[in-house]
């Protein structure tokens, strides 16, 4: 995949970047997330800023979390997960006032082209209700299954999807 570039108000075209995450971004990753999960668990009434914290700090792990960067400012991160039988992309968040420029997609592509170069599924789950949802079907994402709170999505290559 060229390297994936996007205007986020520092420039036209600025470059992303995606860095390994060290031990010392937990905090600021977890604070990250909760930021961009607010709206979606307050319209579900289950916004608990210290709960989403403390998950996402319990399974952090620095290498397989890509920071999200460009002219080495965080604009968000993403965690990809290899399995035996498929990757999974555990958490994708964006900083709140840059969604909806186009950096969750290039994040999914490349993760998409991860998938097909592994010869594997893409696995993940949004929240039920969230706007997530809506996003990674455009994507070509199979809902699979759902529980009380997610719903859980595969992606194949070869699948319809827009690209």
């Amino acid at each position: 995949m060229s390297e994936p570039s996007i205007a986020t108000g520092q420039g036209p075209g600025t470059p992303l970047d995606f860095v390994t995450a060290g031990d010392e971004d937990g905090e600021c990753l977890a604070n990250l997330r909760v930021a961009a999960m607010r709206p979606s668990l307050e319209a579900i009434g289950r916004f608990d800023p210290a709960r989403a914290k403390a998950r996402f700090l319990e399974s952090f792990t620095p290498d397989e979390t890509l920071r999200i960067e460009a002219s080495g400012q965080l604009l968000g991160f993403f965690v990809l997960r290899t399995r035996s039988d498929h990757l999974y992309l555990d958490h994708l968040y964006v900083l709140p006032d840059i969604q909806g420029k186009g950096i969750g997609t290039h994040v999914v592509r490349y993760a998409q082209q991860k998938a097909e170069a592994a010869k594997l599924p893409l696995r993940l789950v949004a929240l039920r209700g969230s706007a997530a949802n809506g996003f990674y079907t455009r994507l070509g994402f199979k809902l699979k299954g759902s529980a009380e709170f997610d719903n859980a999505y595969e992606w194949t290559a070869g699948q319809a999807s827009e690209r």
